[in-house]
């Protein structure tokens, strides 16, 4: 099943999508006032039942997305978490030890932005970059979670862009300032529930700049794989429903290249990941 959030009549709704039409389940279920309240009940897993009568809010072609989990309590993302990028960063000049833990940082809801809303290319900046991920929303709170029991705590997979603002992601050793200007992180267009995607199955990725190939790889090179990452950031933190992990990128981003390869206003950016769908934003200067 596809879930999904988007504004109907200028007001916050979620639902399924159905076909190629939008299903509110927000009207049936007002007890679950958003996505994650809905995924963080249990209810999410009856589904493909809660649809059956319900109304539908239009075509997802005309739909308003939200990002999927509109204003998670926390995006833990991870850093060079393919080793096909972790050499490109190296041959570019940029130092980077391979950490024996995967390295993670934080981005802030108020940076997301949904399926075919722009990604806002900051002033200050002439760096932005796009990065191809999977992400992991959380359906099950826990902490301390083992591996083995990882995937228990996985509601399902959605599309990610985490767009970096480059030369603000170096001011420092730690990145996140160059991760979390306002509507860079590319978030959509829905989740897909993680009983249609066998755990650990290896889903193809590919990026698209103005429709040419930038990245083209899978999950299964990650360096550190999904359980890994759950379990490192349940030992920080408890996890939550609605908590998303950005899983990393694979090579193919455009500040390795030299020149260097940035999006620029006009330019539109494509994530489509196997099974999941494609994640599409149009990119606009910030004001």
């Amino acid at each position: 099943m596809r879930l999904l959030s988007y504004l109907h009549n200028g007001q916050e709704a979620w639902g399924a999508a159905v076909g190629d039409r939008a299903v509110n389940l927000s009207r049936a279920f007002p007890q679950y006032p958003t996505l994650a309240d809905y995924i963080g009940s249990g209810a999410y897993l009856q589904a493909a039942e809660h649809v059956k009568g319900q109304p539908d809010d239009g075509a997802l072609a005309t739909l308003h997305f939200l990002p999927v989990i509109p204003r998670p309590e926390k995006i833990v993302c991870a850093v060079r978490n393919y080793m096909d990028h972790h050499k490109e960063v190296l041959a570019a000049g940029m130092q980077r030890e391979l950490s024996e833990q995967p390295p993670i940082f934080l981005r802030v809801w108020r940076s997301q932005t949904a399926h075919n809303q722009p990604i806002v290319n900051p002033k200050v900046s002439d760096s932005l970059d796009w990065e191809g991920e999977l992400a992991v929303i959380i359906g099950k709170a826990g902490r301390n979670i083992p591996k083995e029991r990882a995937y228990e705590h996985v509601a399902g997979y959605s599309c990610y862009n985490d767009a970096s603002v480059r030369e603000w992601q170096f001011h420092a050793k730690q990145i996140a300032s160059g991760k979390n200007f306002e509507q860079t992180g590319g978030f959509g267009p829905w989740m897909v529930t993680a009983d249609e995607i066998e755990p650990g199955r290896h889903l193809k990725l590919e990026v698209r700049l103005n429709g040419k190939v930038e990245q083209s790889s899978h999950t299964g090179h990650m360096i550190f794989d999904i359980p890994t990452l759950i379990n490192y950031a349940s030992t920080i933190f408890t996890l939550v429903p609605g908590d998303v992990i950005a899983t990393g990128t694979p090579a193919g981003v455009g500040w390795s290249r030299k020149p260097p390869l940035i999006m620029r206003a006009g330019d539109v950016v494509e994530v489509e990941i196997e099974a999941i769908g494609t994640l599409r934003n149009p990119v606009v200067a910030g004001a």
